[in-house]
């Protein structure tokens, strides 16, 4: 039995933050892997700067292409939008029992956790990892979960859009080859 952790997210870029805290979290959790869940829409997250799935994807897929342990999904393309974790968790369980699933979130959900559709079910079914950045506001409990304090790097996503529409550079912010793919397809551009 495969332990797999699930990082959902929009990607949007993918970055260097995110690929650190996958390498982080795998080793602190003894995960066998981590698949990269590529959400089309998030439901808490309204974004008229998100870019096509299809572009969060291929970036997500070039950035990990050559690491063995990093999956990527494009699981909820074929599901409602907007995504819902408890619909994609258990598509997952049922096309995947032989593996042993963990949620990954980061401290910034633990707040508004309890607001989640599911999240009761969510809590009694899969283990949570959370991994904590920086000094988030983080009050309030989730049952069944595990805490990790990672080195902080302070990277986003939005900030490295707003860098691109500044016409600023993004080098060192993400991957090379995401670098490029993003400016091959003029991403991120008013």
């Amino acid at each position: 039995m495969a332990k797999i952790g699930l990082f959902f997210g929009s990607f949007n870029p993918i970055h260097h933050g995110h690929l650190l805290m996958a390498t982080h979290l795998r080793e602190a959790a003894n995960l066998d892997e981590i698949w990269m869940i590529v959400s089309p829409q998030n439901p808490f997250k309204i974004n008229t700067q998100l870019a096509d799935e299809q572009h969060r994807y291929k970036m997500v897929e070039i950035a990990i292409r050559d690491v063995d342990w990093l999956k990527v999904s494009d699981i909820e393309f074929q599901l409602e939008k907007p995504s819902y974790t408890h619909v994609t968790l258990k598509k997952l369980l049922q096309q995947f029992s032989e593996h042993q699933f963990h949620l990954i979130i980061g401290g910034d959900n633990v707040a508004k956790f309890n607001e989640w559709k599911e999240a009761q079910w969510i809590q009694d079914t899969i283990p949570i990892l959370i991994y904590q950045r920086g000094n988030v506001n983080n009050n309030g409990t989730i049952r069944n979960a595990s805490s990790y304090s990672l080195p902080l790097l302070d990277i986003s996503s939005t900030d490295i859009r707003k860098r691109i529409q500044e016409n600023k550079t993004i080098r060192y912010f993400v991957p090379e080859n995401v670098e490029q793919y993003i400016l091959f397809h003029k991403l991120f551009r008013s």
